[in-house]
């Protein structure tokens, strides 16, 4: 009898994982088990479809149940919840939501990805079907839906993260009167308040009413959103609140959690219980500037953890460095970027540091069409270690963020990173690029 491995959730940590398995090891049986109604989906595609810069929810999918049958042998089952694992006995309960039955299924190794679900706090009509999370493809059809309504006029965006931005944007293309509510003082809580400042010009710039210090209370029946500040009239309410790993199925089974309750790995993915393995937004992941475990729900993260997960699995080895926590948005025309760690998260890693900043162009000053952006960047007292680095711009300027990964990761100094040969042309840039500018502000601070 084959060897059985049975991978919980079927997008991008769990279908990688199960793919890479299958490279590795041509006589492995593997089962997934989706709750959803889709495998290998992309989620971040979700905004772009409520836009309609999507065309169609099939879009966002990258290959079918079918595919993986076909191309890898995959039996991969949509429509199945795993609603318990039994580690002595080696099997999963799974409940077949079409066909209202429940059986057990044995595994040899096992890998959980069931991914993070957004935040939602215990408001009352929180549940009303027009208030909405986002992070399965099965909500992004339902936005779709509502969106399409005609009466949909007044949207009120719950939170201001990269979910929050990124629907605020979705619906002002889509014509709509957007209301952004956030309890903190700024939007982007993972950026310094000075360039969250810079956020929140740019939303209000784009169309988006932007309400900072306040609290959400209740939804109406039928419309309408109560907040500290008085109500707003809302057609449909969107929930950007972060996510929370879904960490209860493995913690019921024994398995040891880790940072902000995420399933605990090691750097090959492994768990605390021997043969199983977990990957993605539902798993912990090593921050390599503050040295911590860290849950930074990302689908980059995702597909490189399942690949080391899958590689493991199938016998060979391989190990997941970490991450400095790079990400990248967009409100409309205005990018947001950052990595490694903000003011705030080296204060709390103990890292003493200087900041450099710099308001610059994307391109040579006087070139048509060129446009602002600054970057700022904190360097390390002592050591001039490149840690942390944020982006607020257009123009694809926010895609400078990765020379800032890239320099972050290799350990370089913020004197390196000024030194380094960047390419220049007055259509691309300036002679100076702005990381370099900034780079250059953080060493006069350094002394």
């Amino acid at each position: 009898m084959s060897e059985r491995l049975v991978v919980i959730g079927g997008d991008a940590a769990g279908m990688t994982a199960a793919t890479q398995a299958r490279r590795g090891r041509d006589d492995l049986e593997i089962v997934v088990l989706e709750k959803g109604p889709w495998t290998s989906y992309s989620a971040c595609g979700i905004p772009y479809l409520v836009s309609g810069d999507v065309d169609r929810v099939e879009d966002l999918v990258v290959r079918t149940p079918q595919e993986f049958r076909d191309k890898h042998r995959i039996d991969a089952r949509v429509r199945h919840e795993v609603t318990a694992v039994d580690l002595d006995a080696r099997r999963v309960e799974v409940r077949a939501l079409e066909q209202g039955r429940t059986f057990l299924l044995g595994f040899d190794q096992l890998l959980i990805a069931t991914g993070a679900r957004p935040l939602q706090p215990d408001l009352p009509g929180i549940d009303q079907p027009w208030v909405r999370g986002v992070q399965t493809l099965a909500d992004g059809a339902h936005l779709l839906e509502l969106a399409g309504r005609p009466r949909c006029r007044d949207v009120v965006v719950v939170g201001g993260g990269y979910i929050g931005l990124e629907m605020a944007e979705a619906f002002v293309q889509r014509g709509c009167r957007v209301t952004l509510v956030e309890g903190g003082e700024q939007p982007m809580r993972t950026l310094d308040r000075d360039m969250a400042r810079l956020v929140t010009d740019a939303l209000r710039k784009h169309g988006v009413t932007v309400q900072l210090g306040t609290r959400v209370e209740s939804f109406d029946q039928g419309g309408g959103v109560q907040t500290s500040a008085g109500r707003l009239p809302a057609d449909l309410a969107v929930l950007g609140l972060g996510v929370v790993p879904n960490g209860e199925l493995a913690a019921s089974a024994g398995i040891e959690l880790g940072a902000k309750d995420a399933i605990a790995v090691d750097h090959r993915q492994r768990t605390s219980a021997s043969g199983v393995y977990a990957a993605g937004d539902c798993a912990e992941v090593f921050h390599l500037v503050s040295r911590k475990r860290a849950h930074i729900a990302l689908g980059t993260i995702a597909n490189k953890a399942g690949r080391v997960a899958g590689i493991n699995i199938a016998g060979g080895y391989a190990s997941f460095p970490g991450v400095v926590g790079t990400a990248i948005t967009r409100v409309c025309s205005t990018e947001v970027a950052r990595t490694g760690l903000s003011e705030g998260e080296a204060a709390e890693a103990g890292i003493e540091y200087v900041v450099g900043r710099a308001e610059s162009t994307t391109r040579a000053g006087y070139f048509p069409d060129t446009a602002p952006i600054v970057v700022k960047v904190l360097a390390e007292v002592g050591t001039g270690r490149l840690i942390g680095g944020q982006i607020v711009g257009a123009d694809r300027g926010g895609k400078r963020i990765d020379t800032l990964a890239t320099a972050i990761t290799a350990g370089m100094t913020v004197h390196q990173v000024y030194d380094l040969d960047l390419a220049y042309a007055p259509a691309v840039s300036p002679l100076w690029d702005p990381v370099q500018v900034a780079a250059r502000r953080a060493m006069t601070a350094l002394g």
